[in-house]
């Protein structure tokens, strides 16, 4: 090969490469003016109170805006549900999530096992609204009233999707030396599946898990529908229940608890971060 095809490739290599890093930057600029706003607007609301007081009135908001002092109150009710609804949709979640996932990756020439993959993304792809809907008639019409039990279980819908493919495609790409080890040694497939395949794979499943959890926080359709929401602190798993992206619709409508936007959308992206940030970390630290 000649001198001239080498420049030729060479130019043509850099041209491809400027071109890809020019328009990766440019994707990246909206997504960081967006946390660039949401920091800026929301870091001066973050304090003790902030977290710790429930929203506060209308009325309340609107004596200290002419008054010209800061909003009193904060999210504490809606951090509170949220919580509250992760955890109980994480327990109906995760264990039939995994076993799914389970059932996929050692079955997967069954019928039913396809059956199952078919509506796993079918699931994945409903609209969270059309979930909401749902639930409201099989949980919050035969309860009689709006709860925390009914914001859950349209979360943890909304969460076997991603578990049941985080769990299959990571015990897929597991070593067949693994199960065959095990297999070898006496053990039974149900014992290998759960002393060897599971805690191999635990740092792709629980990323997934986590994945479905950032997901789901950030919902606010499905929660109107179910949770409906609360102006103060409530623990009670049979009646409605606040979450924090229900409170940010709520001040999006008050023009008095408007500027509380930016403070819970910073708490909403800072906790998601942290889910992140935490799952790599144990991840690669059980992987050693």
């Amino acid at each position: 090969m000649d001198n001239a095809n080498i420049k030729n490739r060479l130019t043509k290599d850099r041209i491809v490469l400027y071109a890809v890093s020019l328009f990766a930057g440019l994707m990246a600029v909206p997504l960081l003016a967006i946390l660039g706003e949401v920091l800026l607007r929301g870091y001066e609301q973050l304090s003790w109170s902030f977290f710790t007081e429930p929203t506060p009135t209308a009325y309340r908001a609107m004596k200290a805006i002419k008054a010209g002092e800061p909003i009193p109150g904060g999210i504490a009710n809606g951090i509170v549900g949220t919580m509250l609804m992760l955890a109980m949709a994480a327990l109906f979640a995760v264990p039939i999530g995994i076993l799914c996932g389970v059932f996929l990756a050692e079955n997967p020439k069954n019928r039913f096992s396809q059956f199952v993959s078919f509506l796993t993304d079918l699931l994945q792809g409903t609209p969270s609204v059309i979930i909401g809907i749902v639930v409201y008639i099989w949980v919050v019409v035969p309860m009689k009233g709006y709860s925390a039990i009914a914001g859950s279980v349209a979360l943890s819908i909304m969460m076997l999707p991603l578990i049941i493919r985080s769990t299959e495609e990571t015990l897929r790409i597991l070593p067949a030396s693994l199960k065959e080890a095990g297999l070898a040694l006496g053990g039974n497939r149900a014992r290998v599946m759960l002393r060897v395949q599971l805690p191999a794979a635990f740092g792709g499943i629980f990323t997934g898990v986590l994945l479905a959890v950032s997901r789901v926080i950030g919902e606010t359709a499905p929660l109107m529908f179910t949770a409906l929401g609360c102006s103060f602190i409530r623990f009670a798993v049979d009646k409605p229940i606040s979450a924090v992206p229900l409170l940010i619709w709520e001040f999006f409508n008050d023009p008095n608890l408007q500027e509380l936007i930016w403070g819970a959308s910073l708490f909403l992206l800072l906790f998601v971060l942290t889910l992140n940030l935490t799952a790599k970390y144990l991840a690669k630290k059980w992987n050693q």
